[in-house]
């Protein structure tokens, strides 16, 4: 995570907490797992590519969406989803 920038909407930020109960500035930390899973969102966005990160933080499996933009990440979402936690866990199985 060294070098990594993060960026997200303050406004965003607040709905995502009241709603999933994980702020942005602890979403980053899915980046830092070094068995993290990222991929393509391929039903969300028509303007710019978006991808999801599966990622341990605080001894649950955490799903953030974001966006490049330029050498950015931008954070768009995040929240503990039992849909992706499985998606981690089978992966994460296969690579070890």
């Amino acid at each position: 995570m060294i070098g990594t920038h993060f960026e997200w909407d303050p406004d965003k930020d607040s709905v995502n907490q009241k709603k999933h109960g994980v702020p942005f500035h602890r979403a980053q930390y899915a980046f830092a797992d070094p068995r993290r899973i990222v991929a393509k969102d391929l039903s969300h966005s028509r303007s710019e590519a978006r991808f999801y990160c599966f990622g341990e933080v605080d001894g649950g499996i955490l799903t953030v969406r974001f966006a490049y933009r330029a050498s950015v990440i931008r954070i768009i979402g995040a929240g503990y989803w039992r849909k992706r936690k499985a998606i981690y866990e089978r992966e994460t199985k296969i690579r070890r």
